[in-house]
């Protein structure tokens, strides 16, 4: 303890700008990675998220993720949100095992802030792409025991005027997507979708539809993604970033969305065809 008012040396300590290191040095104990775990398979007990989708264009960059939670064989839940608004200009989506990764956002979202009040800017997008590296690297014991995070991080950069996205491995490393990218159980189907119906000149609304359709298609393959649930009126959530920042999109458009695409499922199934053009003549 200081005399400074009875406070812990954490809160009187000057240097780094991380809300994290400041937890490191007050409460070890409650970061996400540090967290006590008993022997056994927590693997198998802990209701997991699944896909998450991104896709950029000129206007900036959406990300849409599924509802569904999996433990084993059964729906832990149908409805948990799986992407966030991280700052102004960002926006994360998590994969992996729900609790933690939800944890993990929570941390991520106060390191932001924590950075922004005690420099007085806020950091730059690759900076918050570093940043969710090492927290994420934080988590690397849990992620041996089976208790893995996937992260997503995609944005609005200001200075280079355009959207970005950055995925990760479970060792907090970091890599810069070019144009769309998709974790989770579901992402192998979902980047087979998005190598059909991604076009660098993509507009947002066509981007929205592209991300609603690729979630469709994951979870036509997926048994642990969850498509649209019309009955329950569950939807996917999809968030925008752009110049004005970053927004969740509203659920009665997703809903209308969803609806029409639906509706179109029912003509085919497997969903819009790639336009091809061999360059020969019509």
């Amino acid at each position: 303890m200081t005399p400074h008012l009875g406070l812990p040396h954490a809160y009187m300590a000057t240097g780094s700008p991380s809300f994290a290191d400041f937890l490191a040095d007050l409460a070890p104990e409650v970061l996400p990675g540090r967290l006590p775990m008993s022997p056994g398979d927590a693997n198998s007990l802990a209701p997991h998220g699944t896909t998450i989708v991104s896709l950029r264009g000129d206007f900036g960059a959406v990300m849409a993720g599924d509802r569904r939670a999996t433990m084993g064989n059964v729906i832990a839940q149908r409805d948990i949100e799986k992407v966030f608004i991280a700052d102004e200009h960002s926006m994360i989506g998590i994969a992996g095992t729900a609790g933690i990764a939800v944890e993990l956002v929570r941390l991520f979202q106060v390191e932001l802030e924590h950075y922004e009040k005690i420099e007085g800017l806020s950091l730059s997008l690759d900076g918050k792409a570093n940043r969710l590296a090492t927290l994420l690297r934080g988590n690397l014991g849990l992620a041996m025991q089976g208790l893995a995070v996937v992260p997503l991080l995609a944005g609005y950069d200001l200075i280079r005027g355009r959207g970005r996205i950055f995925s990760y491995d479970v060792t907090g490393g970091l890599y810069e997507e070019h144009d769309f990218y998709a974790v989770g159980s579901g992402a192998f189907f979902a980047r087979g979708s998005l190598k059909k119906l991604y076009q660098p000149s993509i507009e947002l609304d066509e981007a929205i539809a592209v991300a609603l359709e690729v979630l469709y298609d994951a979870a036509d393959d997926d048994s642990a993604t969850g498509g649209p649930d019309l009955a329950r009126r569950i939807f996917p959530v999809v968030a925008v970033a752009d110049r004005d920042g970053v927004r969740i999109v509203d659920e009665s458009d997703i809903a209308a969305k969803v609806t029409r695409l639906v509706a179109r499922r029912m003509e085919r199934p497997d969903g819009p065809m790639a336009q091809i053009n061999d360059g020969g003549a019509a």
